[in-house]
């Protein structure tokens, strides 16, 4: 299934992708292919077993130079038995070749990446483990976006430098929590940052030190501004997407449009992942979220004190 080693131009093996830089931001990087295309593809096998999976990666292993197939990793969570495996190779047919040959147990969807998709924003950092090493690591993300609220009335009422110096204040708080909750700044989308997290807990937590700093800050300024959070967490490939964390992506970005000013909108599998943890949650009910076919369970975070 799945070569562990590490996605840097250091492999012999393959050219693998390369980080591109933006001459500003790091956390602009984006991941760039050269010349094979990257796949990851999904596998529902519940009840298999962390030994099992690094028996069928070595297999894999063992017979992908047969089809110029190069498997990366693999992420596995054994609570609900998904495997999701990241592997360069010269088409789908080729990748799943690899799989039928070696052991035949396919994968029900292969998705082939975009060639600037910003993958270690999204994972952090990738598993590296020997070539028949068991182990397990969760796909699953969170993913959140923020919004600076009422931007059209702030540039009419401040003009453009003054709803700038409100946005580059919301930069400024935003990316020192993410630094501080591990979160990874996917992009800058205008009026707010989209980002990911491995720890749903820490999204949360980030979500709420953000909307409580910038309470502190309109508490002494001048121009006060009001940001709407949203996050829910998800998968990286599901049978409803075309995109990397398509479904979890969407629904993130909508449940922020839905938020009202200094709110944290958040989806039930957000909810559920924090039981026990110290975070209240105020049931808002179900609402109509734009490019949804029906109504979506949405919470609020309680977060002032």
């Amino acid at each position: 299934m799945l070569q562990p080693e590490p996605l840097t131009n250091s492999t012999s093996h393959l050219p693998l992708f390369r980080v591109a830089e933006s001459p500003t931001r790091a956390t602009d990087a984006a991941c760039t292919f050269d010349s094979v295309p990257m796949y990851i593809d999904r596998h529902d096998a519940p009840g298999v077993t962390p030994e099992e999976l690094a028996n069928a990666h070595r297999l894999d292993v063992a017979i992908q130079d047969k089809y110029g197939v190069h498997y990366h990793t693999y992420w596995f969570d054994p609570e609900n038995g998904t495997v999701f495996c990241l592997a360069e190779g010269p088409s789908k047919q080729a990748i799943e070749t690899v799989h039928r040959e070696s052991h035949g147990l396919l994968a029900s969807i292969i998705l082939e990446l975009d060639e600037f998709v910003p993958l270690n924003n999204f994972f952090g950092s990738l598993p590296n483990h020997p070539v028949g090493a068991a182990y397990t690591a969760p796909a699953l993300r969170a993913i959140v976006f923020t919004d600076v609220c009422g931007s059209v009335a702030q540039t009419q009422q401040l003009g453009d430098e003054g709803h700038m110096q409100l946005l580059r204040e919301h930069n400024e708080i935003v990316r020192s929590e993410l630094v501080t909750h591990d979160g990874r700044e996917i992009k800058h989308t205008g009026d707010g940052i989209m980002a990911a997290f491995t720890s749903v807990v820490s999204a949360v937590a980030f979500a709420v030190e953000v909307q409580r700093r910038l309470h502190e800050r309109n508490q002494k300024a001048t121009t006060p501004f009001d940001v709407s959070i949203g996050i829910s967490a998800g998968e990286p490939v599901t049978d409803d997407h075309d995109d990397l964390f398509g479904a979890a992506v969407q629904l993130a970005a909508r449940l922020c449009a839905a938020a009202s000013s200094g709110d944290i909108a958040v989806s039930v599998a957000v909810r559920e992942l924090c039981i026990g943890k110290p975070f209240r949650f105020d049931d808002h009910g179900e609402l109509m979220l734009k490019g949804m076919s029906e109504p979506t369970q949405t919470y609020a975070v309680s977060w002032r004190e």
